[in-house]
């Protein structure tokens, strides 16, 4: 380990000897899979609402994660989840209120048909387990994903997570295709290319002797680098999978709970009903909890032919938290708030698009965009976009990279985020720029 003497260091000497010994440590005993963000990594250790504290005391904007929806330790689920754990920790093999008014007020924000819910404690495990009962009510095993998607660490579902990268083979009856295009000035090709993309994918399949089972997308495209518009650009897609007798998975970790500022769910930007829904961690606000939700009549043979059980999915403690998330967003009537402080990024950013041109394609919907940073010739800079996402945190602005090349900013933050937010984030963006 690195060690410093204290009388001949200065006191930002010894703070980052520390930080390398910590960098250390972690290497040692969690190993090289592990990975850290920033080229100065953060040492967090309070979060309140929209912000992080570092060991310092210095606060961050968190303009990054989805994961704690409704802000970082938000009073009222932080006050339902210590309540019942000091009652009951228990699984769902006894019976509990709990788990059934989550459950009851989960499925009614839902459209009708998505009338039942099975609890993980990963989005990885609510898709494994969407893609297990996709493949017993289809008899098929070919699902369509997009090229640089994201749905998880199981086996299973990380061989369809095409952004992990070249270590992670594809599975063999899987087929990735392009995500889709941005192109505002002809909205009607959007969904027309990849309705068209779609079929192609089902054709080559059916040519293989594979049987399509499943669509599995997330609702805009987040990994791929962040897909919105036109709205209802989706349903010739999904009307392709269904007419080769394949179910639409609708991957909503990162779309779902109110993040568009229009609708409850990303599907619903698009008009449609998906035939199995995953949910992940922004449901429990950073409490390991996630659920696939599902039409009664494709879970009805899968339940008669297998039990399901999960010993921490669904427990007492984790739907009271989940219950209380869903009373945050509809007691804060956060919809008009997500859509207002969406709005103010989006804006500011395409401002300084105008001043700034290696800020190329601009869009988002809600409290979710995307910036595409771009060379002199307009092609894709990942050195650019690591250096902005670095020039941010010394400003105090928590961001990302993500897409195939890494050049795009991914701006995800709280769903309590408000247009003063935005206003910070616009305005380091603007100093870093003209630093850089």
């Amino acid at each position: 380990m690195l060690k410093t003497n204290a009388f001949d260091a200065s006191a930002g000497d010894i703070v980052a000897a520390e930080k390398l010994e910590m960098i250390e440590r972690r290497r040692r005993l969690l190993g090289p899979a592990y990975q850290l963000f920033y080229k100065d990594p953060l040492h967090l250790v309070r979060g309140e609402g929209v912000w992080v504290f570092d060991a310092d005391g210095r606060r961050y904007l968190d303009v990054y994660n989805n994961v704690p929806s409704v802000g970082h330790c938000h009073p009222h689920v932080l006050a339902a989840l210590t309540h019942q754990a000091g009652l009951l920790n228990t699984h769902t093999r006894y019976l509990h209120d709990n788990v059934l008014d989550f459950a009851e007020k989960l499925v009614g924000t839902m459209p009708d048909e998505l009338s039942q819910v099975m609890f993980t404690c990963t989005g990885s495990e609510a898709n494994d387990l969407a893609l297990r009962i996709a493949e017993d009510y289809t008899g098929g095993t070919g699902v369509i994903v997009t090229e640089y998607s994201y749905h998880g660490m199981t086996k299973s579902i990380a061989a369809l997570s095409a952004s992990m990268g070249p270590y992670v083979k594809l599975d063999r009856d899987a087929r990735a295709i392009p995500a889709p295009i941005h192109d505002p000035a002809h909205p009607a090709a959007v969904g027309k290319r990849f309705a068209a993309d779609v079929r192609a994918a089902i054709a080559d399949m059916q040519r293989h002797g594979i049987k399509p089972a499943a669509l599995l997308i997330d609702t805009f495209f987040t990994s791929d680098g962040g897909f919105f518009d036109p709205p209802g650009f989706l349903q010739e897609a999904v009307e392709a999978i269904r007419d080769a007798d394949g179910l639409y998975i609708a991957d909503e970790v990162q779309p779902g709970y109110g993040r568009s500022g229009e609708h409850m769910w990303g599907f619903q930007r698009h008009g449609l009903v998906p035939d199995l829904v995953t949910l992940g961690k922004p449901m429990g606000n950073g409490h390991p909890m996630a659920a696939t939700v599902v039409k009664p009549q494709i879970l009805e043979r899968f339940g008669g032919e297998s039990s399901y059980f999960n010993t921490f999915g669904g427990n007492t403690v984790s739907a009271a938290v989940g219950l209380a998330v869903l009373e945050v967003i509809e007691q804060e009537n956060l919809l008009p708030s997500i859509r207002q402080a969406g709005k103010a990024i989006v804006d500011g950013i395409a401002a300084l698009a105008m001043r700034y041109p290696v800020l190329a394609n601009v869009r988002g919907v809600g409290l979710y965009a995307s910036v595409e940073i771009v060379d002199a010739e307009g092609q894709p800079d990942a050195a650019m976009a690591l250096s902005i996402v670095n020039g941010l945190r010394d400003e105090g602005v928590l961001i990302g990279a993500i897409g195939p090349h890494s050049n795009i900013l991914k701006i995800r933050p709280p769903l309590v985020f408000k247009t003063e937010h935005s206003r910070m984030l616009v305005t380091g963006l603007e100093t870093v720029l003209s630093r850089l």
